[in-house]
């Protein structure tokens, strides 16, 4: 089970644990203990995500997951899925007690797992009830509903999470750190934009899994997007096609799409990474300008 849904991913998450915190330390390389125990934050993390993402799959009911049938899907395992992603989350509590127990950062490790995954359950939260069954309706989609999706579901476990753990590792409070979560909730969500864009655009075989926003009524940025740039006629359209399984409804939605100029997407998305990169250099506070000159660095890996 574990080789089944923990491995198989980039483990971009976990890895940022690591470069974080070499370039925190200003090194190059870590001591054995130090890699040990970053390489065990950036394990845990990557439990987190596969928790998440076993879950999520059940609820969305999907077919595919990093090339692969979800968990659920495979023969013999069914809903035992839920209980397997139970298991998942816990042990992530038993390897920090295990290898942090007596570290003085410890509870404050325990404490920054424990909100992640309380706003991500949140995000998960929001996005299940705009797309509920018998409740559908496209005119409470808009830009400020899916930044709140996006920033709970995603941003903070994939970009908050593996800094603040390396941010803890170095000995710093993270109360001394809001402006750099301030700016990794900000890259999560442009990060989801991208995401949004490859789950209807995207190959199956590079992205690892089959795109069902549009069937699934997900609140994405590109409808969001449609729904700012349409004109009635268009919007019509989007009304009475999106969320519908039929591929010629699913079809119609990407005409319109298209017509909306909605694939060449790039320029808005790179706009707003430039924004970001600029905001890092904003700072004259010295450890937090020195925090974020770091993601700078590992911007490539993430994106």
């Amino acid at each position: 089970m574990l080789d089944y849904n923990v491995l198989g991913g980039k483990c971009n998450r976990g890895l940022s644990v690591v470069d974080s915190y070499k370039l925190l330390k200003g090194v190059d390389v870590l001591t054995e203990e130090e890699m040990f125990l970053a390489s065990t934050l950036g394990w845990c993390i990557e439990w987190l995500q596969a928790f998440f993402l076993v879950l999520d799959d059940i609820m969305d009911d999907s077919h595919t997951r990093r090339g692969q049938p979800c968990w659920f899907r495979v023969s013999q395992v069914g809903l035992i899925a839920v209980n397997d992603g139970i298991l998942l989350r816990n042990h992530i509590s038993r390897m920090l007690r295990l290898h942090f127990k007596k570290k003085p950062y410890y509870a404050d490790l325990l404490d920054l797992f424990n909100e992640v995954e309380f706003k991500t359950a949140s995000g998960q939260m929001l996005d299940l009830i705009t797309t509920h069954e018998g409740e559908k309706d496209l005119t409470k989609y808009n830009i400020g509903v899916h930044r709140r999706i996006v920033q709970f579901k995603t941003a903070y476990y994939s970009f908050y999470l593996p800094v603040a753990c390396a941010l803890l590792l170095s000995g710093e409070s993270l109360e001394n750190y809001s402006a750099v979560e301030n700016i990794l909730v900000e890259m999560g969500t442009y990060f989801q934009v991208q995401d949004d864009y490859l789950d209807c655009y995207g190959d199956p075989e590079f992205i690892g899994k089959i795109g069902t926003d549009i069937e699934d009524y997900k609140c994405s940025w590109l409808v969001v997007q449609a729904l700012e740039r349409a004109d009635e006629s268009q919007k019509s359209i989007l009304f009475e096609n999106y969320g519908k399984k039929d591929p010629a409804c699913v079809a119609k939605v990407k005409d319109l799409y298209k017509e909306l100029n909605l694939e060449n997407y790039e320029s808005e998305y790179n706009a707003s990474i430039h924004f970001i990169h600029l905001s890092m250099f904003s700072f004259d506070n010295m450890p937090t300008g020195n925090v974020l000159l770091s993601i700078h660095q590992i911007i490539p890996r993430i994106f």
